[in-house]
């Protein structure tokens, strides 16, 4: 008699429901899998067989053959390991099989019959709970992030023994957890890099300021040791706490890339992925045969810095045109098309010739004119157009780079600016479904960045001097939204405007 038992699949950042069917049949001792299974599937036959045995259970002298439907669905990893076990002991009798109706089985097994944690289990919960299952049995170690579901019983096991006692005499008790109290208790930590410590540059951490509260793209150009990097690096302490929505979205792409701490399930605090530029195309978009998400997707609602940018390959820069456009990148195989989450801020940060010193006022530039074009150019057109400030960082002076009192500010009194500046828009687009002023369509610009007969007209002398094009002309409207909601501005006023201006115009227009 054939038995069904139910797990998933993930492909991408979707799961997929499988039922895994067991057949013993009469025969020479044999044991199979068929229905696209991976090498890792294909492996738990030796994992399965010693872990049954190694629990005290009896494995079939018999031909074994296993199932997973839907058969053109292809499946991949381990965490078929148990619910292969559960079907052979269904069959051996060890498991009334009306018993583990309703239930789910995720995990991999051990040859001494315990269970290691899996990849990928946020998403496969959350794929499973969409199927109408309520009741999943995990590895002990990754109960608390499939708990992260809510609303769903997660029993989490150590054995393949704890798994079959539950259906006999010594039920496990769910795994409950408090998500919105989780993500508050760990949301709040001590940064590295402070903005405290960083001399001078107000100009930049102004702009880096307006670049955190509104999700906007930057790009800062100057002569090296004038702290392009460090602020970088200070940037990450100044980004607003993680929404619940954003926190569930993160943990179920790094859980996917297994890159989730056991420690710590849920993601609380905005990636800042810092990438060399020796970086390939798919190490920066994803790829694959089965398709992985890049560097884009795991910098998703935090930051992309870029370091040297002008030393990336062409390529690579280039295939970042259309995710920061539409915030998503699409990879297309021959049987299939995944697509992954990319909404993030891309900080850049270059020289501004290959010396380093072009119009620094104490160390003369040795370049060719052409050395500086052919470098510059480097960073495209239609790149740059998606960049909505662009920052000169001239070198400290000496009264700055000597000065031991300074008086800086910390980047908790900014950090405090941009969370309300992220508050005024979540409540603004809360019907809209975005989040930040620079995810802003057109259709919503026209809403929400209305201007008065001053701003319209300056806007208009703008366009006509720098040429500038239909998104370089949004993107100013969205950066003087920006302006006006850290000024706790309703209005975008003429002010605003010349901000916006002053940051998105570079010299080279």
């Amino acid at each position: 008699m054939v038995n069904k038992v139910t797990t998933a699949t993930v492909i991408g950042l979707d799961a997929y429901k499988v039922s895994v069917e067991t057949d013993v049949l009469n025969g020479l001792p044999a044991f199979s899998i068929v229905g696209l299974p991976d090498t890792a599937i294909n492996e738990a036959r030796d994992r399965v067989r010693s872990a049954i045995k190694n629990s005290g259970f009896t494995f079939p002298a018999k031909k074994v053959v296993i199932n997973l439907a839907p058969a053109d669905l292809k499946k991949e990893g381990s965490n078929f390991d148990l619910p292969i076990a559960i079907g052979l002991l269904t069959e051996e009798e060890v498991i009334i099989e009306e018993k583990t109706k309703g239930y789910a089985f995720i995990g991999e097994l051990s040859l001494d019959g315990s269970l290691r944690g899996v990849t990928g289990v946020l998403p496969l919960i959350l794929g499973l709970k969409s199927q109408g299952i309520k009741n999943i049995f995990v590895p002990k170690i990754n109960s608390t992030e499939a708990a992260l579901a809510g609303d769903i019983n997660i029993f989490g096991a150590e054995t393949l023994s704890d798994v079959i006692n539950h259906f006999i005499d010594s039920p496990i008790k769910p795994t409950v957890i408090n998500i919105e109290n989780y993500l508050n208790i760990n949301s709040n930590c001590d940064y590295v890099y402070d903005f405290k410590d960083v001399k001078g540059q107000q100009k930049a951490k102004r702009a880096l300021e307006i670049a955190a509260a509104g999700g906007h793209n930057m790009l800062m150009t100057g002569s090296p040791g004038s702290g392009k990097t460090l602020m970088a690096k200070c940037f990450a302490s100044i980004l607003p706490p993680l929404e619940l929505q954003e926190a569930l979205e993160l943990t179920r792409i790094y859980s996917i890339c297994g890159l989730l701490s056991s420690d710590e399930p849920l993601m609380t605090k905005r990636p800042f992925r810092s990438v060399h530029h020796t970086a390939s195309a798919n190490g920066i978009i994803g790829g694959g045969t089965n398709p992985k998400p890049g560097e884009i997707t795991l910098a998703h609602r935090g930051v992309l810095f870029l370091d040297e940018m002008v030393e990336f390959p062409r390529n690579v820069l280039e295939v970042l045109r259309q995710p920061l456009e539409d915030g998503e990148i699409v990879i297309s195989r021959a049987k299939h098309s995944v697509k992954y989450p990319a909404k993030f801020i891309l900080l850049g940060a270059m020289n501004p010739c290959p010396c380093g010193y072009l119009g620094d006022k104490e160390k003369q530039c040795t370049c060719s004119e052409f050395q500086i074009n052919r470098y510059q150019s480097r960073l495209s057109g239609p790149l740059l157009d998606r960049i909505d400030l662009q920052v000169e960082v001239p070198r400290l002076t000496s009264e700055e780079l000597l000065n031991t009192q300074t008086n800086a500010e910390p980047s908790e009194k900014i950090r405090e600016r941009v969370i309300k500046a992220r508050k005024i828009q979540s409540e603004r687009y809360k019907n809209d479904g975005i989040l930040t002023n620079a995810e802003l369509t057109s259709k919503l610009i026209k809403k929400y960045c209305q201007l008065d007969k001053t701003g319209t007209e300056m806007l208009k002398i703008a366009s006509v001097k720098y040429h500038l094009s239909g998104r370089r002309y949004d993107r100013i409207l969205k950066l003087a939204r920006t302006i006006a909601d850290i000024d706790n501005s309703k209005d975008i006023k003429q002010t605003h405007i010349m901000q916006a201006l002053q940051y998105r115009i570079s010299k080279n227009n």
